[in-house]
């Protein structure tokens, strides 16, 4: 019988064990694609990630002294901020691995929930990230067959057990929809839509080729702000921000799949698609110093290595909603782009679509006509086993206004 101690990450050691422990539970399976080890440092080093500024985070890895191996891993954490916006005083854990061992997923679970109570959490969600939604945010339930998009969560289908038995109850599905491009079709309400907001010359859309990666970020930043900073929980973005934004990921923009929409000189939307570098970094086991970032850049760039392309972050402005932007966005690439020869990918993945925002899951499968290829669950569980357990509500977000 395996006789489990969980140990608290303290030192340099104990943090390679920590990291380094997904490889065990991987090792063989072609579709996971091993993370950047510096993706996953940052997130835990105070002076990287600011939301240490308002909470705080421990990890622990679970070691079987029957053979002095790493049996799992665990992180929890909690802001303020955002555990105050829940219902009940909500934390979190993450980047959880383990062996098929229910007893040796508890011990971990357990002390991310003591942890949590201690510093006055009444609930956690798991697996979450210790930063933005948009990366390691949610447990793999369906689509294990397909390769993860970079920082999106991939693991064995026996954790979706380990979670259910534990008590963890399902807070919100998140979906992924693939688009196929070569031969993709949209629903001629596309163009129709589109046709319509077009008739009006004020209105225009354009890609960021030939433009200056600031004028383009701080357009983003405008549109951002109007979009998504009325939103609880979400904060303006800064222009240095922004601008830091686009400096990073610079080294694989392609400049053909980054859409801006204007009324005359306002931006109004964006949508913004990247090379999916997972198609690349399987093979640099995790590092990710100077010759693998020129490895990087030469198969993207030079070789074309990259298939797959994904959506980070779409927006429009408030008072454009409704209007059919999003539409003309879709018929510009579609048109200009895909249907022009031009386009070198074969996909396209609209990731992270939550089952509490119906209409943007109808949009994806009516308009785009994408096909549902990967499901994640955000799962909650509550600290008060008593306590009736709701569901995200629909939308998920409030206006700071109501």
């Amino acid at each position: 019988m395996p006789k489990y101690i969980l140990i608290e990450v303290s030192n340099k050691e104990d943090e390679v064990k920590w990291l380094h422990a997904d490889r065990r539970f991987y090792k063989g399976n072609r579709n996971w694609v091993c993370p950047l080890d510096c993706d996953i440092r940052k997130i835990f080093d105070p002076k990287s990630n600011e939301m240490y500024h308002d909470g705080d985070a421990i990890r622990w890895y679970l070691l079987d002294e029957t053979d002095n191996s790493v049996a799992g891993r665990i992180a929890a954490f909690y802001t303020k901020s955002t555990a105050l916006a829940n219902e009940q005083p909500t934390g979190g854990c993450g980047f959880f691995e383990c062996v098929d061992d229910q007893k040796a997923a508890n011990i971990m679970f357990d002390a991310a929930r003591d942890w949590l109570i201690k510093r006055g959490m009444e609930a956690m969600d798991g697996p979450i990230n210790f930063g933005s939604r948009d990366s390691w945010w949610g447990l793999l339930v369906d689509g294990y067959e397909h390769q993860p998009l970079y920082a999106n969560p991939y693991n064995p289908p026996y954790y979706k057990s380990l979670f259910e038995n534990y008590g963890f109850q399902n807070y919100f599905n998140q979906n992924t929809y693939i688009w196929r491009l070569e031969g993709g079709h949209i629903n001629d309400l596309v163009f129709q839509r589109a046709e319509r907001l077009l008739s009006n010359p004020e209105y225009h859309i354009e890609n960021i080729r030939g433009r200056r990666l600031e004028d383009a970020a701080e357009d983003l930043r405008i549109i951002y702000n109007k979009a998504w900073s009325m939103f609880t929980g979400v904060k303006s973005m800064e222009k240095e921000e922004a601008q830091a934004m686009l400096r990073q990921i610079k080294p694989i923009i392609d400049p053909d799949i980054i859409y801006f929409a204007y009324y005359g000189a306002e931006p109004i939307g964006f949508f913004v698609m990247v090379p999916d570098i997972n198609r690349v970094i399987g093979k640099f086991n995790g590092k990710f110093g100077l010759i693998n970032k020129l490895r990087l850049i030469f198969d993207l760039k030079i070789r074309k290595k990259c298939d797959r392309i994904f959506g980070i972050i779409f927006g429009i402005t408030p008072e454009f909603q409704g209007k059919g932007v999003e539409s003309a966005i879709m018929q510009k690439m579609h048109d200009s782009y895909v249907m022009a020869g031009l386009c070198k990918y074969a996909t396209m993945e609209f990731a992270w679509i939550g089952d509490f925002n119906p209409v943007m899951n109808r949009m994806i499968e009516k308009y785009v006509m994408a096909q549902k290829h990967k499901m994640h669950t955000t799962y909650r569980y509550l600290f008060d086993r008593t306590k009736e357990f709701h569901r995200c509500p629909r939308l998920g977000l409030k206006r700071r206004d109501e």
